[in-house]
């Protein structure tokens, strides 16, 4: 494990570290997630192995801080990931990101250009999220303001996700849990979908097949975003599928 401060007060983002050749790959986790615990097995992966490889917790997730005074916009995400990239020493990195870690792979990508060498988006969010308090999730985790979720709604939350999504969001600090899935939620300006389609590098986004496809994927296409289908899984694909994760993973992150 590895960590390096990356605000003010001296706030720590820590990554577990896989040695291998660069160019660097970045793993990125999903909201409530943990990226060691989603990603460990693909980086190990036959097809992906052999990469120095950055399984990094986001800023008030898993192994890493839990400040209570830190904003948890995308933006701020993503300002303290490049952070920690730069205390890891890579000049450029590859980052595959998950549900929350692609939209935060995609400002990343916005704001420090000179450091994402290309982007595998992994069923990213892209858009605006209604919220609503009877889903899980960013939706339902939104819908609550910050007073009472912490009053009880991170109880109510629990119960609807699940065991296995709460065996790594119960980690989470409850403020940055709420927080950015309010952010995440509301989207950034302009949103994640059009910054993806404005940036200048190679970018694929895998989605589960039996959802048929992202909304605007003909658009995400035009604009050069290779959009792929991986069967038999759900919106976890590098857990559900490994497998076929890991075939599509491999065949996105050799493109030119």
């Amino acid at each position: 494990m590895r960590e390096a401060p990356v605000t003010p007060n001296g706030d720590r983002i820590r990554w577990v570290e896989l040695p291998g050749a660069e160019p660097v790959r970045l793993y990125l986790h999903g909201l409530g997630s943990s990226t060691p615990a989603y990603f460990a097995a693909a980086a190990a992966h036959p097809l992906l192995a052999g990469r120095r490889s950055l399984l990094l917790d986001l800023l008030g997730f898993g192994l890493s801080d839990r400040p209570t005074d830190f904003g948890y916009t995308l933006e701020e995400h993503a300002d303290a990931v490049a952070a920690a990239v730069a205390a890891a020493g890579p000049d450029r990195v590859e980052v595959v990101g998950h549900s929350m870690g692609g939209a935060v792979a995609i400002v990343l990508a916005r704001r420090h250009p000179h450091l994402v060498e290309r982007l595998l988006l992994v069923d990213a969010n892209l858009d605006r999220i209604d919220p609503d308090r009877r889903r899980p999730g960013s939706s339902g985790i939104a819908a609550y303001d910050e007073e009472e979720f912490l009053a009880g709604g991170l109880g109510e939350v629990a119960e609807r996700v699940g065991p296995f999504w709460w065996s790594t969001m119960r980690l989470a600090g409850p403020e940055a849990l709420h927080r950015s899935a309010r952010h995440l939620a509301r989207a950034t300006e302009p949103t994640m979908r059009e910054l993806l389609l404005g940036l200048d590098l190679p970018r694929t986004f895998l989605h589960p097949a039996a959802d048929g496809g992202p909304a605007g994927a003909d658009a995400l296409r035009a604009a050069g975003v290779r959009v792929v289908a991986v069967p038999d899984c759900g919106h976890n694909i590098m857990i559900d599928n490994p497998d076929g994760f890991a075939a599509a993973a491999a065949e996105a992150l050799e493109q030119g």
